[in-house]
């Protein structure tokens, strides 16, 4: 029952990563069009509505201090990852931005042990840096040179902060018992109210023109239907099967599927290196999850 219940947490968090993956490009061709925060607010508006009309049932809380971890949850994992995410874009690359968002799994790493005061498993670490060489393969692929913004790094690293916050946070309110859409729909709630100031301040004005192209509606509707509402329920139904820890080790293929998804649609070509950094984030992900022939000793044991 255990393992048929970590394989699907596994297929979900795989599944919900290759649609993430794609996010980054998705993203970067809408803000040709729209601002980060139009973006942003549009997205989860439309995804908020979605998941209220697949589960209009209010939530019922069993606690309520636990309103206090919705609201972390959708502040973090809604309004500051995405949008530092979507500024970042504006600044570098969506390949260099993947990359630095990949180091989202170190953070929720660092987040858990303290809140749950557990010690990391020296075969994860191992598997992280592995993982992280071939990120750095596949962002530096093709350049004489790294060429980094600092701008956008610095956003993009915020924005893993924020996400390993997150994750921990929907770990905690998976523990005590909400179910998965339901729970999804509240932080999404917390998400679009946290952004509405926000929205306000930066000005949100979406281009009337621009919001009846087709290509951009289809854009839109992937990002907050299936991105959004379908992969954040997937998502979180992961952690509250495999972990936090466990679930976030997925982050790292991210900028993988981001190369891949280049490569078919933009018809972009992969170099050796790009090879050669896949191959390393996919051992990583082995390596980090123990599943080699020969055991790596633990330094710790996870709860």
């Amino acid at each position: 029952m255990k393992q048929e219940k970590e394989w699907i947490g596994h297929a979900l968090a795989l599944g919900t990563v290759c649609v993430w993956g794609t996010t980054f490009i998705a993203t970067k061709v809408l803000l040709e069009h729209f601002t980060a925060v139009e973006i942003l607010l549009i997205r989860f508006v439309l995804g908020f509505t979605a998941l209220s009309i697949a589960c209009p049932k209010r939530l019922r809380l069993k606690d309520k201090r636990h309103e206090l971890y919705f609201a972390g949850a959708g502040l973090t994992g809604v309004l500051i990852y995405y949008l530092l995410e979507n500024i970042a874009l504006g600044y570098s690359t969506a390949s260099n931005i993947g990359v630095v968002v990949s180091c989202a799994p170190m953070f929720t790493a660092i987040f858990w042990a303290i809140a749950s005061r557990e010690r990391l498993q020296l075969h994860f670490i191992i598997g992280f840096a592995i993982a992280i060489s071939g990120i750095a393969f596949i962002s530096f692929s093709g350049t004489e040179r790294m060429q980094i913004n600092p701008i956008g790094d610095v956003l993009a690293l915020a924005a893993a902060v924020a996400w390993g916050i997150y994750s921990v946070l929907i770990r905690r309110l998976g523990e005590f018992g909400y179910p998965s859409i339901a729970m999804t729909r509240h932080v999404f709630l917390y998400g679009v109210v946290f952004m509405l100031p926000v929205a306000w301040k930066m000005g949100f004005s979406p281009s009337l023109d621009a919001l009846k192209q087709p290509s951009n509606l289809l854009t839109l509707a992937f990002l907050s239907f299936l991105a959004s509402a379908a992969c954040f329920v997937t998502w979180n139904t992961a952690v509250k099967k495999l972990g936090a820890i466990k679930t976030s080790v997925y982050i790292y293929l991210s900028p993988v599927i981001t190369i891949l998804c280049a490569a078919i649609v933009l018809h972009e070509r992969m170099s050796a290196q790009s090879v050669l950094g896949t191959v390393l984030v996919l051992l990583g992900l082995v390596v980090s999850e123990n599943r080699l022939p020969v055991r790596i000793p633990v330094l710790g044991k996870e709860r």
